[in-house]
């Protein structure tokens, strides 16, 4: 009869003879806050991605809005997409440098799975509603709430990842900072890289996403940055890959070269700009904030209401607000228009546009 016997240990042993004396080894994992046997043949990091991608949370990205709200086409980006983009660019750096790639897939696909419905705006509503209680919401730590009380596994509170899965979730983002700026870096270089190519996705699809809604023109991109990263978004994409692995083949560090770095920078800023506040992008985002304030004062008012994972289960001193937050924020887009429609007959004040029929 066929065994898997041995198998996870062949995979362990070929990382330790083949992978960079700086990568991050299955074998040397921290391990799991809950003790649990190993499995016989899926290191403990494929063993996270593997959860991450089963997780009803990583399935809900498709129907959250990354940048534009109620796009008309089937090619802008969502959060799922966006994920898998920064997946892509995360597996081909670590690659590059003989790093872990098991690591770094894991924590580019659990990074974003506690943003919330409408994007950024969708975000600061929910921030905005929990600051009168002493309270924030920061998408980086709502991704780990999600893996750690959310998610649920049978009668498993949480996914158990591992502790350098969780570091990397918890410090991928960069909020509006410069790229390369210094702060609560991920432990491990799978988890650098990762936080790196979450913002270096935006050269590629942004840019695209924007282009397809008409807001800008490849006339309007900052020409020197253009010159050094290239004119489409794939030769952008090979040139900051390629750059990185160049200057951190062999070394414990995680960085672009000062050149192209400071290209990608001009980027982000003419983004900001010219995309990201731009008033065509943002013109829904009242109406979506509306929604989203209008559900969390009424689960607020009506607790009874939460679904029980929302109420069982989660540390014993979650005041109800961080509570509401929780099951709001795990919303797809359509999901709460669904709910705002069950529970308000759609206001006059308010007229949710077509395109955004369920």
């Amino acid at each position: 009869m066929a065994t898997t016997t041995g198998i996870r240990e062949q995979l362990e042993a070929r990382e330790s003879a083949t992978l960079s004396p700086f990568a991050t080894l299955a074998r040397n994992s921290k391990g799991r806050r809950a003790p649990e046997p190993e499995d016989p043949v899926r290191t403990c990091f494929q063993r996270d991605r593997d959860r991450i991608l089963h997780a009803k949370s990583f399935r809900r990205l498709a129907g959250k809005t990354q940048v534009f709200l109620s796009p008309l086409g089937d090619h802008y980006r969502t959060r799922l997409t966006h994920t898998l983009e920064v997946m892509q660019l995360s597996r081909s750096i670590a690659r590059g440098l003989d790093l872990n790639e098991d690591l770094a897939e894991a924590i580019a696909l659990g990074h974003d799975l506690g943003h919330s419905p409408f994007g950024h705006a969708g975000e600061d509503a929910l921030d905005e509603m929990l600051r009168p209680h002493d309270l924030r919401f920061i998408h980086s730590q709502q991704s780990l709430r999600v893996v750690e009380f959310l998610e649920r596994r049978g009668d498993k509170i949480g996914l158990n990842l591992t502790q350098e899965v969780l570091d990397g979730i918890a410090k991928h983002s960069k909020h509006k900072g410069k790229l390369a700026g210094y702060g609560d870096i991920p432990s491990t270089l799978e988890g650098q890289i990762v936080r790196y190519c979450d913002r270096l996705a935006y050269i590629n699809h942004d840019i695209d996403d924007a282009m397809r809604a008409g807001i800008i023109t490849e006339r309007d991109l900052p020409r020197s940055a253009i010159d050094t990263l290239g004119e489409r978004g794939a030769i952008r994409i090979k040139t900051v890959v390629e750059d990185m692995i160049a200057q951190c083949r062999g070394k414990n560090e995680i960085r672009l070269s000062e050149t192209v770095l400071d290209a990608v920078e001009t980027v982000k800023e003419f983004m900001f700009a010219r995309v990201y506040f731009n008033e065509d992008a943002k013109r829904e985002e009242p109406k979506a904030q509306t929604i989203v304030r209008r559900l969390f004062q009424y689960y607020s008012d009506h607790p009874a209401e939460l679904p029980s994972e929302f109420t069982e289960g989660l540390p014993p001193n979650d005041p109800l607000p961080r509570r509401v937050c929780d099951y709001i924020a795990g919303f797809t887009d359509r999901f709460a228009i669904k709910k705002f429609r069950e529970l308000f007959v759609e206001p006059l004040e308010l007229q949710v546009p077509k395109e955004w029929d369920v």
